[in-house]
């Protein structure tokens, strides 16, 4: 009997060691939260490392992640979102995350996850006053402009619209340059400028819009702004100023890069501003954010993660990889954002752009069907800088069919 009570023991002591040296399980693969992202390849070690880290920090929790090639972010997403088994978090840019928010096809953000993010960029990812996608990284274009084509033509720097064109034909007289190429016919671009007069879509045809409008005719009609300005995008803008063509490109700081690499001579000649403003003297800026679909199985815990890699050092350390805007308030206010070496435009762009991000209120809100508005708005852009009828009627005819749509 006493051998029998210890081989009893033995055995319990034998299991007892093996559950206590046996390896936590986390969740199975079918429990994984599923993460996409656009185009992040080239950024593979700091997107493993985040999430061995939080993995780490959250042993219940297992990301894996997708890197989806830009060109066919909107088409896989569209058709992932409306299957029975989407990612549970996905990186999109606002417009996408609207028109899929518009189809009831997010999850619905509660605010509390909010408390990290600049509050004015969260309230421009509301939309109908909800919010269903948070922020990851933002940017916001600075004033690229030739130092030298600027002082051969006696004027100051402008600091609005207004002043551009006060400022435009004596560069034009004494350079041979165009002031610039705006692009006002490229996405949303024309609605942007609007923006900083306090106009949208659904005032198109107001006073402000039909002033501003006018405004690029004249720079038009007047030669001040190249002819290709009614056809040609940032890609050809980029190419005239680093020919010395155009005295102001409004871009990212990204861009001073490619001027570096392949026009040094302009390079040489460069120097950065606050970015060109309007009667509001908000400025604009461009986000990447995450949504949630409303259909994924792990919604709490993808939340989670997206709360993760957008905390302060999650933030800084991409904001130097890849020169982007962080949206954690705490990181804004790191050194990396608030000053810079002389001699470094890059960074001196860079804290520009941050600075910028507290002054953008109104903010450009995506509405509903926004690429068939932008494409109302880019004709009438275009019949307008030709003259083909008068601004007024041009932009009733616009907001009509702009009704039209809304009725739709």
């Amino acid at each position: 009997m006493k051998s029998f009570v210890i081989k009893i023991c033995i055995v319990l002591i034998v299991i007892l060691m093996v559950l206590l040296t046996a390896p936590v399980h986390k969740k199975s693969a079918d429990n994984e939260v599923i993460f996409w992202t656009l185009q992040m390849g080239d950024f593979s070690s700091y997107m493993n490392k985040v999430i061995k880290e939080f993995e780490a920090q959250n042993p219940g929790i297992k990301i894996k992640w997708i890197d989806v090639p830009f060109s066919e972010g909107e088409k896989r997403t569209l058709a992932s979102v409306l299957s029975d088994n989407p990612p549970d978090l996905i990186n999109l840019n606002p417009d996408f995350s609207a028109l899929l928010a518009q189809r009831g096809a997010l999850y619905e953000i509660d605010e509390k996850y909010t408390e990290q993010f600049n509050k004015d960029i969260i309230n421009s990812l509301k939309y109908n006053g909800k919010l269903y996608s948070l922020p990851w990284y933002a940017t916001s274009a600075v004033t690229i402009y030739n130092k030298e084509l600027l002082s051969a033509a006696g004027v100051k720097m402008p600091e609005t619209f207004e002043d551009l064109g006060e400022i435009a034909s004596q560069i034009k007289e004494k350079t041979g340059a165009y002031v610039l190429l705006p692009n006002i016919t490229e996405n949303d671009t024309m609605l942007r400028i609007l923006n900083k007069y306090g106009v949208t879509a659904s005032n198109i045809n107001s006073k402000e819009s039909v002033e501003v409008f006018d405004y690029f005719k004249m720079l038009y009609q007047d030669g001040l702004i190249p002819k290709e300005s009614v056809t040609q995008t940032h890609r050809e803008a980029l190419e005239k100023y680093m020919a010395g063509q155009i005295v102001f490109f409004q871009a990212g700081a990204n861009f001073l890069n490619m001027i570096r690499e392949n026009a040094p001579s302009i390079y040489k000649n460069t120097d950065v501003a606050p970015q060109i403003t309007g009667k509001l003297k908000q400025n604009d800026f461009s986000l990447m954010n995450f949504v949630v679909p409303v259909r994924a199985k792990h919604k709490n815990d993808a939340l989670k993660f997206a709360v993760f890699l957008t905390n302060y050092e999650n933030q800084l350390e991409l904001a130097k990889l890849t020169n982007v805007l962080a949206v954690n308030q705490k990181t804004l206010q790191d050194d990396f954002y608030t000053s810079y070496d002389a001699n470094d435009l890059i960074a001196k762009a860079r804290v520009i752009s941050a600075k910028q991000l507290k002054k953008i209120k109104p903010s450009f809100k995506t509405m509903k069907d926004q690429k068939e508005i932008n494409t109302i708005v880019n004709t009438a852009v275009q019949q307008i800088l030709l003259n083909k009828n008068t601004t007024g009627n041009i932009l009733d005819d616009a907001l009509n069919k702009i009704k039209l749509m809304d009725e739709d």
